[in-house]
């Protein structure tokens, strides 16, 4: 089972900025998930709409130019990252999945992966694209199908998987309270893999290693990959 940093470590550094994201590669997770805004021509990583909660600014994003978003505090002095920020740093050591918060422009953001394939290591295979908003999942991967994409959703659909094949998709991200044994053996009936987000509590690690689903997003991911070793333990060496 995959442990992917929810946000970089976002559990001990501020959420989405390189101090996260760097903090979270040296724990050689399996990958890095960050958020991703488009303004002003610019896509920048962060995760709300309401600047008030993660930065010292406050209102909308979309009311602020790049320019003053940059001059805020992002947690320990840290600026809001732009994604070529990220892309760098990361520099292929992880798979990287990019939550798609609000992008009006798709070809900006397959300039910034384009410069990155084609200036680092990383590959197309190492991004993953998801979403909430599959109309722009399915314009992506109409577009620039190398990429692969992630159907988000917070529910548990009548037909399961379905919504995330009919994307074409590479895996369905599924929230942890609207996961269950069906929905986990529907997504790998149909050939896709099932990760879950946000999973920090131990008891929850165990139920998704039951479930065997294909990873989880975790705020901890040092602690996530440290219990998730001990469980392997007990199954590899079960008491006599």
């Amino acid at each position: 089972m995959e442990i992917i940093a929810h946000r970089g470590l976002s559990g001990l550094e501020p959420e989405n900025t390189l101090l996260a994201i760097n903090a979270a590669l040296e724990l050689n997770v399996d990958g890095i998930e960050i958020d991703l805004y488009e303004i002003d021509g610019k896509i920048i990583v962060i995760h709300d709409r309401i600047l008030d909660r993660t930065t010292s600014g406050k209102g909308q994003i979309t009311d602020h130019s790049f320019k003053y978003l940059r001059t805020l505090d992002a947690g320990k002095r840290e600026k809001i990252p732009t994604l070529d920020e990220a892309l760098n740093l990361i520099n292929g050591r992880t798979v990287i999945h990019l939550e798609l918060k609000c992008i009006n422009n798709p070809a900006l953001l397959f300039s910034y992966l384009d410069d990155a394939v084609k200036n680092t290591p990383i590959t197309a295979s190492h991004i993953i694209l998801s979403s909430f908003n599959h109309h722009i999942l399915n314009e992506v991967h109409q577009k620039r199908p190398e990429f692969p994409i992630g159907a988000l959703t917070s529910c548990i659909p009548l037909d399961y998987a379905k919504f995330a094949q009919e994307l074409n998709a590479y895996s369905v991200n599924v929230h942890l309270d609207f996961i269950n044994q069906k929905f986990v053996t529907d997504a790998h009936q149909k050939g896709m893999k099932i990760f879950v987000y946000t999973v920090d509590r131990k008891t929850d690690i165990k139920t998704m290693m039951d479930l065997a689903v294909d990873g989880i997003f975790s705020n901890f991911p040092h602690q996530a990959k440290q219990y998730l070793k001990c469980l392997q333990k007990i199954l590899d060496h079960p008491k006599a």
